[in-house]
């Protein structure tokens, strides 16, 4: 699951940090007061958990394990493995717990291999498709989420510039992972699913599918029958933004009863990104690194 985080163009005007804060090794980019990097420990790393918790759970109802709900957290077996990137507003007083005002949950394909494999395999068949692409290196985003406040194209912005940088560093070939649409019933949903059946469906080398136990059709209406117009203003931002990016989705939707959802998956070959997108970022990731 994922929440919808990009409300608006992924491109926006931006304001470059000044020359009197530059920005520091371990940080990929910095818009004003709000910078965005990977957690640097345990104590970062738990306030992450406590933002999930607050979006996923008191505004979007999901339904956590007893421990999680008691020590409000969004947490499971994942956190250890992956790297969570942060964005920070540095201008909010107190501790970090009070700075962190969004995350993306990023895990790359040698260390889920060497652990408990991806979270997209639970709903997703992904197998074949890392198969067909031995020479590929993946990389799963999940757990997105900013906070209410700043659900701004800045947050959005420095969220993707981090990703673009963390996946050149580490020698990335595609993204992939699950996006949301709200509730657990695909046909409150039939025109935007459709659409995304009929047009940017995953296909060839790049096919990939629900679990067939999970699998619930997103083909709901024919393509004669979708406004596409009306398809695409009723897509989730989150969605909506992967496929400005040149994003691929899945072939079937999976109900995720747990978080109040129905899931989809994304799949984004870098060599499929935009290169308007490419030039804003910077090919080497330094449009806001300094």
């Amino acid at each position: 699951m994922a929440i919808e985080l990009l409300n608006r163009e992924v491109i926006p005007e931006t304001t470059q940090a000044p020359a009197s804060a530059p920005v520091s090794g371990d940080v990929f980019g910095r818009i004003g007061t709000l910078e965005t990097r990977l957690a640097r420990s345990e104590r970062e790393i738990d306030a992450a958990q406590a933002v999930r918790y607050r979006v996923f759970v008191e505004e979007m109802h999901a339904t956590l394990s007893p421990d999680a709900m008691r020590r409000r957290r969004d947490v499971d077996a994942f956190d250890a493995i992956c790297d969570h990137l942060l964005v920070v507003d540095n201008a909010i007083e107190g501790d970090i717990e009070d700075q962190i005002v969004g995350t993306y949950r990023l895990l790359r394909q040698e260390v889920a291999l060497a652990n408990n494999g991806f979270y997209s395999a639970s709903e997703f068949d992904i197998e074949p498709l890392l198969a067909r692409h031995p020479d590929k290196q993946f990389m799963e985003l999940g757990r997105s989420c900013v906070l209410p406040d700043y659900r701004t194209k800045r947050t959005v912005e420095l969220l993707w510039q981090g990703n673009w940088a963390y996946s050149l560093k580490h020698g990335m070939n595609a993204m992939f992972g699950c996006a949301s649409f709200p509730g657990v019933s695909p046909e409150e949903h039939a025109m935007a699913l459709s659409f995304l059946h009929h047009t940017v469906s995953t296909k060839g080398d790049w096919a990939v599918s629900a679990l067939p136990e999970l699998y619930r059709s997103m083909d709901l209406m024919p393509m004669e029958g979708v406004n596409a117009r009306k398809a695409l203003s009723l897509l989730p931002p989150l969605i909506k933004g992967y496929l400005r990016l040149g994003a691929m989705v899945g072939d079937g939707a999976v109900i995720d009863h747990a978080f109040n959802t129905t899931d989809v998956l994304i799949v984004l070959p870098i060599a499929s990104i935009s290169d308007r997108y490419i030039t804003h970022f910077g090919a080497d990731a330094g449009r806001f690194a300094s």
